[in-house]
């Protein structure tokens, strides 16, 4: 009998059955470790992500102390502290990108080997996830685009900033004008400063909440809350 004919008669092997990963102490061992790795690599851009929200709060602390502190200072010194928070705020968009596709492996694993692990259930270990995971690990690629990243950081963090430096400029403005604001045309007389005419800085001030609105909208609109909030008698079983 040649080797063909004894490969067509070989008995098919069966197929592994989804129980046998969770009495595999090496499998478990692996993807214990495997997650244990990519919750440490998300907590490291997590904290990258605090660190350029705390660059962009303390640069606008600053800008805010010394524009109230000396009055010849023009109200302009604001639109420099746009310029820095908008950029603080495409840094970190950038870095969320990398923490979101890390946190995508984990909440993969939470959601299909530990949700099977906990409830010793394991049909809950079917599906497509393990394909996922591997092409993700062999092709690393993100799972959200640019201006979804700058919308979600924006609506969760930056736009209070922008708020703050708008009264801020704006209550520089009404402070420090000379002669006081009396009018629609005083008002505008006093966006001015130097050479640069005031409907420029009404436009930047408009474009700004403007755009700010915007990206709040598109990321509420293209993303879901990961937590949700536990309504009734099912809430009342997590008082602990």
């Amino acid at each position: 009998m040649n080797t063909m004919e004894h490969t067509a008669l070989r008995p098919a092997r069966p197929a592994p059955d989804a129980g046998d990963s969770l009495r595999d102490n090496c499998y478990v061992t692996a993807m214990s470790h495997f997650y244990r790795g990519e919750v440490g690599r998300i907590m490291v851009w997590r904290q990258r992500l605090d660190l350029t929200t705390t660059w962009a709060i303390t640069s606008t602390t600053t800008i805010i102390t010394v524009a109230f502190s000396f009055r010849d200072i023009p109200h302009l010194i604001f639109f420099f502290n746009l310029l820095i928070v908008w950029m603080m705020l495409w840094i970190e968009a950038r870095r969320y990108r990398f923490y979101d596709a890390f946190r995508g492996r984990v909440r993969m694993l939470e959601s299909h080997f530990l949700v099977a692990m906990v409830a010793r259930n394991p049909s809950l270990l079917g599906g497509d996830w393990q394909k996922l995971v591997c092409e993700d690990l062999i092709l690393p690629s993100f799972k959200i685009s640019k201006l979804e990243a700058v919308g979600r950081r924006l609506k969760r963090n930056y736009v209070f900033i922008f708020a703050i430096i708008i009264v801020a400029w704006m209550t520089k403005v009404f402070m420090h004008a000379n002669p006081p604001i009396t009018s629609w045309s005083s008002f505008y007389d006093a966006l001015a400063v130097g050479e640069l005419p005031g409907w420029l800085v009404g436009v930047v001030l408009l474009v700004t909440v403007l755009s700010s609105a915007f990206l709040c909208w598109y990321a509420a609109s293209r993303s879901d809350g990961e937590i949700t909030d536990l309504r009734g008698s099912h809430r009342e079983q997590w008082r602990i």
